[in-house]
């Protein structure tokens, strides 16, 4: 993680999965346009740092997975289609 804001503790013990559910409600709140402002920018701020949490956890898996690669039976490394 370069440059990009700490994850709150909360955040960080979420799983992928938690955080990306969150995350969609989130953008259902937002896209319902029943928020006010204030409450808008505060859940827009835990949102973008659900994001870089989900980012953080799909960069590692596909580290994880560029290392188990296996081609005709030898283990080889190639990058995951991950974008």
């Amino acid at each position: 993680m370069a440059d990009t804001a700490k994850i709150p503790d909360d955040i960080a013990g979420l799983s992928f999965e938690a955080a990306l559910k969150e995350l969609e409600q989130i953008v259902e709140k937002l896209d319902s346009g029943n928020v006010d402002l204030d409450q808008s920018i505060e859940i827009y701020t835990r949102g973008s740092l659900l994001k870089q949490h989900c980012d953080d956890k799909l960069r590692s898996a596909q580290e994880r997975v560029d290392k188990i690669v296996s081609q005709n039976g030898n283990l080889s490394t190639q990058p995951a289609n991950v974008e």
